[in-house]
């Protein structure tokens, strides 16, 4: 007697026949089906499967690793898109520059003087304690007119440059969320320390604040990650530096401000324990940063405003 042969089908798709078998789950599949894998053949759900149990490459402080430092160029990108804006439209940089407080006539007339802040005549309160809370972060963004100041167009061409040259590196050793988180929170931090000691009517604009966190980020994780140490101190001293020099003639709060912000998050993501408890440390670290520089800033507004906090 002749005995039949069994017909098998692929297991996607039923109506063809087939004779290969996928290397890892053993069932049939058709030519289209058929993934070359290191050993034999395996099925599309097999390779997916396969991809996921992979473990994925980790910066040092657990970030996802990338190649490209997408966050950096986007930071960049918006720096200068607000720029060519307020060339345009120089009443931007009035709207949305760090302000803590000043007095405004019906005339748009600036008044110079104590608190509180808070009028109810013909006066207006702009700035935080106008409760303008963006400009904390949206100064971060501005920088002066290539026409007014002592820098003019160079102000924006030496961040942009120490924001490419830095922004790269400390990017791709935390991740983009990490990297994001720090550059913002810098920025935030140079405004607050700006609100809490600079003359609360003076205007500031600039990324100085977040250059400095990102730049003690640098520092930071290069000594976490025990490279030169010559080279690291080398440039921790440049950035004191420049610190020191600038203080005459730029914003030194916001400076310091970020730098301390930068340094402080940045110590958090190196050195949060490498177990499971170390994403939990990271961000515990950002809220709590978070929180007191949100406090800070509302104290120093309600003292500014006589106890009143607008919002």
């Amino acid at each position: 007697m002749d005995s039949e042969s069994t017909v098998t089908m692929c297991y996607r798709h039923p109506a063809v026949e087939c004779h290969v078998r996928c290397t890892r789950c053993e069932r049939y599949i058709c030519p289209d089906c058929v993934r070359q894998a290191p050993v034999g053949h395996q099925c599309p759900a097999c390779v997916r499967e396969g991809a996921r149990s992979v473990r994925q490459a980790r910066t040092i402080v657990g970030g996802r690793m990338s190649t490209t430092p997408v966050v950096t160029y986007v930071l960049f990108a918006l720096n200068v898109l607000a720029y060519l804006a307020e060339v345009v439209r120089p009443e931007i940089v009035d709207r949305f520059a760090m302000v803590g407080a000043r007095l405004v006539g019906p005339g748009g007339e600036y008044y110079t003087g104590g608190g509180p802040y808070l009028t109810s005549g013909p006066l207006r309160t702009e700035g935080v304690a106008g409760g303008e809370w963006e400009r904390l972060l949206t100064s971060a963004f501005l920088h002066q007119s290539p026409f007014e100041g002592v820098f003019g167009i160079l102000h924006i061409t030496v961040n942009m440059v120490v924001l490419w040259q830095l922004g790269r590196v400390v990017e791709l050793m935390l991740g983009r969320v990490r990297f994001a988180a720090l550059y913002l929170l810098s920025a935030l931090g140079g405004s607050v320390l700006e609100l809490v000691l600079a003359d609360p009517g003076r205007a500031s604009v600039g990324a100085s604040g977040a250059i400095f966190g990102t730049g003690a980020a640098y520092y930071v994780l290069h000594r976490r990650l025990g490279a030169d140490t010559a080279r690291v101190n080398r440039f921790v001293a440049v950035l004191v530096l420049w610190l020191l020099v600038s203080a005459g003639f730029t914003s030194w709060q916001g400076h310091l401000g970020g730098l301390l912000v930068g340094g402080a998050l940045a110590l958090a993501f190196a050195y949060a324990p490498r177990d499971g408890r170390r994403a939990a440390v990271q961000a515990g670290a950002g809220a709590g940063l978070v929180v007191l520089l949100a406090v800070t800033a509302a104290i120093k507004v309600s003292e500014m405003t006589g106890g009143g906090i607008p919002l």
